[in-house]
C-alpha cells in the first residue's frame, strides 16, 4: 500500500525585523547624496514580495510562493537599488565638478573633460555593488533550500524550517549589503574630493595676456618716450606728429 504524500504548507516568516536598518535607518550623519527614497523602495519591494508569497500560500500555490521570494526576485530588487544609487552618486559628482569649474571660470571644453568618463562611471557602480557579495551568497543558499522544500511533505519539517531561516538570513544579508553600499557611497565623496579641490584651485594661464598685451604695452612706452623727447621719432612718425 503506497503512502500518500501530503505537501508541506509553506509559511512565509515576517521579514521586517531581519531587514533592520533597511526599514528604519539609524545614522550619525545623513548621506551626502539623497538615497533614502531608494532605500525605502528596496524595503517596500522586499516586503511586497513577502506579501505576494503569503497570498499565494493562502491559496496553497507552492510554485508562486517560492517564485515570489526567489533568488531572482530578491536579486532584481537589489540590483535596481544599486543602479539607482550609482546614478545619484555619478550625477552628484558631475554637478560638483561643474559648479567648481564655473566658480573659477574654467573654459567649457576644459571642464567637460573633467566629468566622469564611462569607465569611471562603471567603476563607481562596481564599487557600490561589492558589498552585496554576501547577500548574493545568501540568495544562492536560499535557492538551494527552495529546491528541496518545493517537494517537501508535511513530514519534512526540517526542510521548511531551513527555508524560513534562509529567508531571514537573506533579509539580514540585505541589510548588511545596504549598509555597505551607504559606506561606499560616502567613500566616493572622499575619493573625488581631491580632484574637485584641485579644480577649485585652478586659475587661467597668464601667457595669452602676456603674448597679446606685451607688444601693445611696449608700443605705448615707446610712444611715450618719443612724445617726452627722450627718443627720436622715426621719419614716418615725425611727419604724422608734425615734429
Amino acid at each position: 500500500m503506497s503512502t500518500v504524500k501530503i505537501p508541506m504548507p509553506l509559511r512565509v516568516p515576517e521579514l521586517a525585523p531581519s531587514l533592520g536598518r533597511v526599514v528604519v535607518p539609524r545614522r550619525v550623519a545623513e548621506p551626502w547624496v539623497p538615497i533614502d527614497d531608494v532605500r525605502e523602495a528596496l524595503a517596500t519591494r522586499v516586503l511586497e514580495l513577502a506579501g505576494e508569497a503569503r497570498a499565494a500560500a493562502a491559496q496553497e500555490d507552492r510554485d508562486r510562493v517560492l517564485d515570489a521570494v526567489s533568488r531572482r526576485a530578491w536579486l532584481a530588487a537589489w540590483e535596481r537599488a544599486v543602479r539607482r544609487v550609482a546614478e545619484r552618486v555619478i550625477e552628484a559628482l558631475d554637478e560638483r565638478i561643474e559648479r567648481a569649474a564655473w566658480r573659477v571660470r574654467m573654459p567649457h571644453r576644459r571642464w567637460r573633460r573633467r566629468l566622469l568618463s564611462t569607465p569611471e562611471k562603471r567603476a563607481v557602480a562596481a564599487r557600490l555593488a561589492t558589498g552585496g557579495e554576501p547577500f548574493v551568497g545568501a540568495l544562492d543558499a536560499l535557492d538551494a533550500v527552495a529546491a528541496r522544500v518545493r517537494d517537501a511533505s508535511v513530514l519534512d519539517k526540517a526542510a521548511h524550517a531551513e527555508w524560513q531561516d534562509a529567508l531571514r538570513g537573506a533579509a539580514r544579508r540585505l541589510e548588511a549589503a545596504w549598509l555597505a553600499l551607504e559606506a561606499v557611497a560616502m567613500e566616493e565623496e572622499r575619493r573625488w574630493s581631491p580632484e574637485i579641490e584641485a579644480l577649485e584651485r585652478w586659475r587661467p594661464s597668464l601667457w595669452p595676456v602676456v603674448v597679446l598685451w606685451a607688444p601693445f604695452a611696449a608700443a605705448l612706452v615707446w610712444l611715450g618716450l618719443i612724445l617726452g623727447g627722450y627718443v627720436a621719432a622715426p621719419l614716418w612718425l615725425a611727419a604724422r606728429l608734425g615734429f
